[in-house]
């Protein structure tokens, strides 16, 4: 099985709103074949809480505008440090770069194929700048 045209469509929506918004390191996994509940996860980062809201919002308002495609569940909005959007078909992860580095939800999907992003969609790639840890 693989991600619905629909969920790439929202998929793809939603990385140009966060990157529009200066979200870092964007990424997006089709993983309809090891889960039941979604079909992809979006993931994104950025550097405070506030950008971190302002990307959540950005991505909200899109996808109703474009899609008309409301989250069934928010969560994490508060605190600002990572906030989950559910779509049912697709979930958006948005952290504070902190949250994004210790969690590292990459390596938890990393077997899983990606979704290819227009390139005005891939957002700000830090680990290019020299802020990798390696």
């Amino acid at each position: 099985m693989t991600a619905t045209e629909r969920t790439v469509e929202l998929v793809t929506i939603a990385a140009t709103a966060a990157a529009d918004k200066l979200a870092q390191d964007i990424v997006a996994y089709d993983v309809s074949d090891q889960l039941v509940i979604t079909d992809a996860f979006l993931l994104c980062s950025a550097p405070n809480d506030r950008q971190v809201r302002a990307i959540v919002d950005e991505i909200e308002e899109r996808l109703y505008r474009q899609a008309k495609a409301k989250p069934v569940r928010r969560e994490g909005e508060h605190e600002g440090r990572w906030v989950l959007l559910d779509y049912v078909d697709l979930v958006v992860h948005v952290q504070h770069e902190e949250e994004r580095g210790y969690y590292s939800l990459e390596r938890l999907w990393k077997d899983c194929p990606q979704i290819e992003l227009p390139q005005a969609a891939q957002g700000v790639d830090h680990t290019a700048n020299g802020s990798s840890s390696e």
